[in-house]
């Protein structure tokens, strides 16, 4: 039996309808039983006593050491890091390796380790740190020539405080 394509398409189109209509049943089947559970669920909470917002935290006071560390991360948080940065980008130079930066939170001050290819290289530096806006109080701490290497590099430590305005 074969059937002509106007019978085909007639057939096609009967079998997609039927496809559609058992979609949108079901469509409308899952909205229903959503809308119920939705409602139980709103009954369910309405039943619940309200929780408090600080349900579930335990009300403790810190001890003088936790307060201690807390308001340590703050203080440090709360530098000038970016000041900091931008003053010790700016004072690159080819003769001089920023090896550490030690900052204090809680006297303002920060210690810079470098190494230096000459004793005035490390001199140079140190002076144009002294005249940073972000820098103040900007002295050589220390300084020591590694005799041992044949390049003879200054080792050096910068000691300085931070200004808090820009």
């Amino acid at each position: 039996m074969h059937l002509r394509p106007a019978k085909a398409s007639w057939v096609l189109l009967a079998a997609a309808l039927a496809v559609a209509a058992d979609v949108g049943f079901s469509f409308i089947n899952a909205r229903s039983e959503a809308a119920a559970k939705l409602e139980q669920l709103a009954r369910l909470a309405d039943k619940m006593p309200a929780r408090d917002a600080n349900a579930g935290s335990t009300n403790r006071t810190l001890s003088p050491e936790e307060f201690a560390a807390a308001r340590d991360t703050i203080v440090r948080l709360s530098m000038p890091w970016n000041n900091i940065f931008r003053t010790l980008e700016a004072a690159r130079s080819d003769d001089v390796a920023l090896l550490s930066i030690e900052p204090d939170a809680r006297t303002g001050s920060v210690s810079l380790t470098a190494e230096a290819k000459s004793y005035p290289a490390a001199l140079t530096y140190v002076a144009w740190l002294s005249h940073e806006r972000t820098l103040r109080d900007v002295r050589l701490a220390k300084h020591e020539i590694r005799q041992s290497d044949p390049r003879r590099p200054v080792s050096f430590t910068v000691s300085a405080n931070w200004r808090d305005g820009p």
